[in-house]
């Protein structure tokens, strides 16, 4: 985005510190274009391999999943008095 001179000028005489004075425009025979370059550390290049690498891998382990549906394949049995036991065993040790 670029603001104008005059646009500038307008803005600051709004917000203007006392002092301070108008911007005047640069002389110049021939539009510069400066050339944008972005540099990228080491570190954000790793970083973005790493980010490409999470994105493309599942979700699901489908090895696992697998290895569940075969041991609990049949109907599970839980006694939910050892369910109660163990969930505030689990509980009273996190306080």
């Amino acid at each position: 985005m670029r603001i104008g001179v005059e646009a500038y000028n307008q803005i600051m005489q709004i917000n203007r510190p006392q002092g301070a004075k108008n911007v005047k425009a640069a002389k110049s025979s021939t539009p510069s274009m400066g050339k944008d370059e972005v540099q990228i550390s080491s570190m954000g290049r790793s970083m973005q391999v790493a980010k490409q690498a999470v994105s493309e891998a599942s979700d699901i382990r489908e090895d696992k999943v697998a290895e569940m549906k075969a041991k609990y394949s049949g109907d599970v049995q839980v006694d939910t008095g050892d369910f109660a036991d163990v969930l505030l065993a689990k509980f009273n040790a996190g306080l």
